[in-house]
């Protein structure tokens, strides 16, 4: 799963880094973003601006929005399919860009937190799903989850999942104004491939949400002889 993650990049890098119009609306940088919390997503509503949405996907028949706090994922396999999920899988989805995610490694009784980076860019984009939740008083509420799938080699050790990572040739697919066919979103629900992925192991600061700067992610004290490399 993905729970927590970085967005450190300014806008004029995010814009860029996807071709928008305008990505002036972030206000990062952001070290430590978690569950709930304001996020900076692509929508296939609007894929050439950046949004702000929430992070913990609250579905249009829900009757309380704290079930959006159980839903800041979304399994690749069965989403199509859960009444939760299938909706904004066939016409709400979103690129959800970072720079990386933490991971935390358990060893025994211990958990070390670990931080994921793509190899080959500095900003990448999770594969996301959105929706729009109203309540009684008529005011709008707007969503997104992250999408993961079954770790690759390189992630394992770490967590027996990770990620849906969209490549860039692909993000107008998974933005396409349609519902996709069985044979355009599998391929895109592999996930990253090993040599895609980088991690080091980071300080246990990131374990309170709080904490939201550059020293989250930079290399903890070389781990011992027994520690994941």
């Amino acid at each position: 799963m993905c729970a927590r993650y970085t967005l450190t990049a300014d806008s004029e890098s995010i814009q860029q880094a996807f071709n928008l119009d305008s990505a002036e609306i972030w206000e990062g940088p952001r070290y430590n973003i978690a569950p709930t919390q304001k996020v900076a997503v692509i929508s296939d509503h609007q894929p050439q601006s950046l949004s702000i949405l929430k992070w913990g996907l609250v579905p249009s028949w829900a009757t309380d929005p704290k079930i959006g706090s159980r839903m800041i994922n979304a399994r690749s396999e069965t989403a199509q399919e859960k009444p939760s999920f299938r909706s904004a899988f066939k016409r709400r989805r979103c690129l959800i860009p970072a720079n990386g995610y933490y991971e935390w490694a358990r060893q025994g009784k211990r958990k070390t937190p670990m931080y994921i980076q793509h190899a080959q860019r500095d900003i990448f984009a999770f594969a996301g799903l959105w929706e729009s939740w109203k309540d009684p008083q008529g005011n709008w509420l707007n969503t997104c989850a992250i999408l993961t799938t079954e770790a690759n080699a390189r992630i394992r050790p770490i967590h027996h999942r990770m990620t849906v990572i969209i490549e860039p040739a692909d993000y107008a697919l998974w933005l396409a104004p349609r519902e996709l066919e069985p044979s355009e979103w599998q391929p895109l629900m592999a996930g990253p491939r090993d040599e895609q992925l980088k991690y080091h192991a980071v300080s246990s600061q990131v374990n309170y949400v709080r904490n939201d700067h550059a020293a989250l992610i930079a290399p903890a004290q070389p781990p011992k002889s027994d520690m994941l490399l």
